[in-house]
């Protein structure tokens, strides 16, 4: 009788689940996702302007960014827009704003007229807080210029 038991034990299937093939698929999607995700990161090249003092800007997903980038070209973060059309198009996006926050980002080569022609712009729409943005200064290259 335990003879008879013993084979039928051995004679049954494995129930064993071979996650092998699955961990292989996983592997080569996370080599795919990570090629690809610095390339999904776009955004508008700004040489910006350094200075020795610099606060971080908050990352909430609806802060307005305006660009000048270095052929004078106005955007409100993707969407290029003329400078005609820029208190226009930021008093609608404000209508429905609780808080009216902008950050002016202008490559460090554009005149100082366009910028605060673009300023005047800005506070014009009713914008009640306008941040700069910049780059934090290089403190070894600080050191070098004052010793």
């Amino acid at each position: 009788m335990t003879s008879s038991r013993n084979n039928n034990h051995h004679d049954s299937f494995m129930s064993d689940i071979n996650v092998t093939p699955f961990v292989d698929v996983m592997l080569v999607l996370l080599i795919i996702f990570m090629v690809t995700a610095p390339m999904l990161v776009q955004g508008l090249n700004v040489s910006l302007p350094e200075t020795g003092h610099t606060d971080n800007i908050s990352s909430a997903d609806d802060q307005l960014i305006i660009s000048i980038d270095k052929d004078n070209k106005i955007r409100i973060n993707d969407y290029e827009v003329g400078i005609d059309f820029l208190k226009e198009k930021l008093s609608k996006i404000f209508e429905n704003r609780s808080t009216k926050n902008v950050f002016l980002k202008a490559d460090k080569s554009i005149s100082y007229g366009i910028v605060v022609k673009v300023m005047s712009e800005i506070k014009g729409a009713g914008v009640e807080k306008l941040g700069m943005v910049t780059l934090p200064k290089d403190k070894s290259e600080s050191r070098q210029k004052h010793g």
